[in-house]
C-alpha cells in the first residue's frame, strides 16, 4: 500500500490528539497538516495544544504550524485526505467546504451521520454501505466526499450486535450506558459534577444511540440505507471513568438461540480476516473485534478497554433475562474505538477499496498562497 499524506481537522482536541497518537508510527498514513480555530492557527503544534495523552507528543508534529481551519486559508500544501475531529455545529460548516474542494473527508462528527447518501461505517459490520460515497454531488465533480463512523457508545455496542443479527435476527433491544468523562472532551465536565456522581443525561446521546443502531445494521437499498426493524432503547449516564464506555444491554432475538450459539457468533465472528471481504488486512484492525470474557465481573473499563489494542468490544456476563432473552455487558474504548480510530479503520477499507484514489478526477486546487510559491520557485 502506498504511503498517502493526510492532515487532521480540529487536531488540538482530545479526538484530534488520539489521531495523532494513533497515525505516528501508521504504515499507510503519514501527517502533513494539521487545523484547528482561529486562536490556534498560526501557532506551532506544541504552542497551541495542551498535549494530555500518555505517550510523548512526537517532535515533528510538535513543530508543524498549525492551519485555519478552511481549505482555502491554508499556507501549506492541502492533502486529499482529511480527519475531522469537530464539534457537530462546526463539522455542518467546514466539512462540505473539504469535500467540494476534493478531500476525502474522514468525520468524526454527528454532522452528517443520518445524511441519506452518507456512509455511517464499521468496517467490520456494513463496508458495502461505502457504495453511497458514488452518489454524493461533490464526488462526481471534484472526488471529495464524506465518510463518517458511528457514536462513541454505538460502536462497541454494534460490534458485539452484528454477529447477532447475521445469526438469529434482532427483534428489540435495551441498553443503558456508564459512559467515560473523555468522552465529552477537554476540559469535559467539571470534576465536582462529576466525582462521587452519575449524570444521567449526556445531550442527544440516546437519540444518536437509537437512530444510528438502525443505521449500521440496514440495508443498503440502492441510493439509501433501509434501517433495521428493530426496536431500541437506551439510557444514557456520564460516570466518573476516565476512558471506556460499558453498556448494559437486553435483547430479544427473531430466532431462539442458546447460550453456546450467542458465544460461538460472538468468538467466530471475524470478517476483515476470511470472511466477506476476503483477505483484507487493515493495520488498525483488531483480529477479533468481539472479545468474550467468561468472568463472573468482566469487563471492566480498566481492565479490558485497551484490548485489540484498543480497537475491540469486550462482551461479559451473558445470562438469560427475565423480559427479553438475553442480556450481557459490553465495553469498547470511547476515544479509540469509538473515535479517531473507527475512522482510521474507515480511512483503511477507504485505502484497500480503491477510494483514495483520485488520479481520475481532477487536481487538488492548492491554496493561493501555496500555489504563488511554488511559482516563485
Amino acid at each position: 500500500m502506498e504511503r498517502r499524506n493526510v492532515g487532521i481537522l480540529g487536531a488540538t482536541g482530545m479526538v484530534g490528539q488520539r489521531f495523532i497518537q494513533l497515525l505516528a508510527n501508521h504504515p499507510w498514513f503519514n501527517i502533513t497538516w494539521l487545523a484547528a480555530s482561529d486562536r490556534s492557527a498560526g501557532k506551532t503544534y506544541a504552542d497551541a495544544c495542551k498535549w494530555k495523552l500518555d505517550t510523548p507528543l512526537p517532535k515533528h508534529i510538535a513543530q508543524m504550524v498549525v492551519q485555519p481551519n478552511t481549505p482555502e486559508a491554508s499556507t501549506t500544501e492541502l492533502p486529499r485526505i482529511i480527519f475531522a475531529a469537530l464539534d457537530a455545529d462546526i463539522a455542518r460548516e467546514l466539512e462540505p467546504k473539504f469535500a467540494e474542494a476534493g478531500c476525502a473527508v474522514i468525520s468524526n462528527s454527528s454532522a452528517f451521520r443520518m445524511t441519506l447518501d452518507v456512509p455511517l461505517v464499521i468496517p467490520e459490520v456494513n463496508a458495502g454501505h461505502l457504495d453511497l460515497i458514488e452518489r454524493q454531488a461533490t464526488r462526481k465533480t471534484s472526488g471529495g466526499y464524506i465518510v463518517t463512523n458511528p457514536n462513541c457508545s454505538a460502536i462497541g455496542l454494534v460490534l458485539a450486535l452484528k454477529p447477532l443479527e447475521d445469526r438469529f435476527g434482532i427483534d428489540s433491544l435495551f441498553v443503558t450506558t456508564m459512559q467515560a468523562i473523555s468522552g465529552a472532551g477537554y476540559p469535559g465536565v467539571p470534576s465536582l459534577d462529576i466525582l462521587g456522581n452519575v449524570v444521567p443525561f449526556i445531550k442527544n446521546e440516546e437519540e444518536k444511540m437509537q437512530e444510528e443502531v438502525g443505521k449500521l445494521l440496514g440495508t443498503l437499498d440502492g441510493s439509501s440505507v433501509s434501517p433495521l426493524p428493530a426496536k431500541v432503547s437506551a439510557h444514557c449516564n456520564r460516570v466518573a471513568v476516565e476512558d471506556g464506555h460499558t453498556e448494559c444491554v437486553s435483547i430479544k432475538l427473531r430466532k431462539p438461540a442458546t447460550y453456546e450459539q450467542v458465544i460461538a457468533a460472538w468468538e467466530e465472528f471475524q470478517p476483515l480476516s476470511g470472511k466477506g471481504l476476503d483477505g483484507l488486512h487493515l493495520p488498525t484492525a483488531p483480529l477479533h473485534p468481539v472479545e468474550y470474557d467468561t468472568a463472573v465481573d468482566r469487563p471492566q473499563p480498566r481492565l479490558d478497554r485497551m484490548r485489540g489494542a484498543g480497537m475491540a468490544s469486550t462482551v461479559g456476563r451473558l445470562r438469560p433475562c427475565s423480559i427479553f432473552d438475553w442480556k450481557f455487558v459490553v465495553l469498547s474504548h470511547n476515544t479509540i474505538r469509538g473515535a479517531a480510530g473507527a475512522a482510521l479503520l474507515n480511512a483503511e477499507i477507504l485505502a484497500v477499496l480503491g477510494k483514495l484514489d483520485f488520479r481520475q478526477f481532477p487536481p487538488l486546487k492548492q491554496p493561493v498562497q501555496v500555489a504563488e510559491a511554488v511559482v516563485k520557485a
